[in-house]
């Protein structure tokens, strides 16, 4: 079976419009979760993490008219644009595949007032990545994976298997998602929203944040042309269901841990490093602990990255997994923005301060509702 390479990517959240801008803003401890009293979103104020409206339009007219594209494809859009610019894969070949994730899309356009003439069937997923194949001239169709929260992770794993069985040479995976007023009334009703920026993995931690925000990265069954300490590649990942409940994950984290455990079986590297899903919900971390003592890696250094852009949904994983792509490739570890006690009842190894390490390998894990889990290895 081929290599997996990951070559170019790109990150837009609150942060920034690039991957260094992120990184540098969240070497500085800044957190984009802020306060909003927005009527057009939520009756109420609300903490939340979002995109800039008038910098997004402004980038995305370099490419294009904004009034031809809902601002969910305007984020996607800038983010490929973002990652193509820096690498030689061909968007417009027969061997390269671009996979979208993402758990609600368009999902503003429910309300009828956002609606623009020939908008209205983009609400349909397959149909917004159709007005996104047109933009990019691709050749195949995309394909579209929306799992809940592990839809990014579950698309990088999708296209590393494209690529390792020699389907595609090239995989462009964009995860996008955007706070929407379904989306705030949504997690309002489970009680889940946190009154200020989200505390992964602290024992006083109320509940999560939400973000918004679209990251793209590009797999290669060729080198990318980087020194050989900064090539990375995706190793083997795999996805799980617990069927525990529709929102609630198993108290006993048998579904992550399966993931995290076929996911080892398969990859012959010793883990340096776990990039979290961390929400900051009580049940999730709780969980995510008892996966990762179950799997021997309580001990193993661990971050969550929602202190710093929120739960970013369909977006989440692709975002994620850069953060960890940067973090091998820099020598670097973050810390869990917001964690200043950690309190699981399975004590795990919470990034406290961030600082320079040796690192060669990263376990990305994620979880979501309907019971579903993944994990992935990135490795040098």
């Amino acid at each position: 079976m081929k290599e997996v390479f990951i070559g170019a990517a790109n990150i837009i959240t609150s942060l920034g419009f690039t991957t260094a801008e992120n990184m540098e803003r969240m070497k500085a401890g800044e957190t984009g979760i802020r306060h909003w009293n927005d009527k057009s979103l939520s009756p109420v104020p609300f903490w939340a993490s979002r995109i800039d409206d008038s910098l997004l339009q402004k980038i995305f007219s370099i490419y294009a008219d904004p009034r031809d594209f809902t601002r969910f494809e305007q984020m996607v859009i800038c983010s490929v644009m973002g990652a193509l610019k820096n690498s030689s894969v061909p968007s417009g070949d027969k061997r390269t595949l671009f996979i979208l994730s993402t758990t609600k899309g368009n999902i503003d356009l429910l309300k009828n007032d956002m609606v623009r003439p020939g908008e209205g069937n983009r609400i349909y997923l397959w149909k917004s990545a159709e007005a996104l194949q047109n933009f990019f001239s691709f050749i195949n169709r995309p394909l579209i994976i929306s799992n809940a929260c592990i839809s990014g992770l579950m698309a990088i794993i999708a296209g590393s298997r494209y690529i390792r069985t020699g389907a595609f040479d090239h995989v462009i995976v964009t995860g996008a998602d955007i706070v929407s007023e379904f989306v705030l009334s949504g997690f309002n009703s489970f009680l889940s929203l946190c009154d200020g920026p989200c505390r992964p993995f602290d024992k006083n931690r109320q509940g999560l944040s939400l973000g918004e925000g679209a990251g793209t990265i590009i797999l290669s069954s060729s080198k990318p042309g980087k020194e050989e300490s900064r090539q990375i590649r995706a190793g083997f990942g795999f996805t799980s269901n617990d069927a525990n409940h529709i929102s609630g994950p198993s108290r006993t984290g048998e579904g992550l841990y399966r993931a995290i455990r076929k996911t080892l079986e398969h990859n012959p590297v010793q883990v340096d490093y776990i990039s979290a899903h961390g929400t900051a919900t009580p049940y999730n971390d709780e969980m995510e602990s008892i996966a990762l003592t179950r799997a021997g890696l309580q001990s193993i250094p661990v971050n969550s990255f929602k202190g710093y852009w929120g739960h970013t949904l369909g977006a989440a994983g692709v975002i994620e997994s850069i953060a960890g792509v940067y973090s091998l490739q820099e020598n670097i570890l973050f810390n869990t923005l917001g964690c200043n006690d950690p309190g699981t009842e399975n004590p795990i190894s919470v990034i406290g301060n961030t600082h320079k390490a040796e690192v060669k390998s990263c376990l990305k894990i994620a979880s979501g509702f309907g019971g579903c889990n993944a994990a992935l290895i990135l490795h040098k």
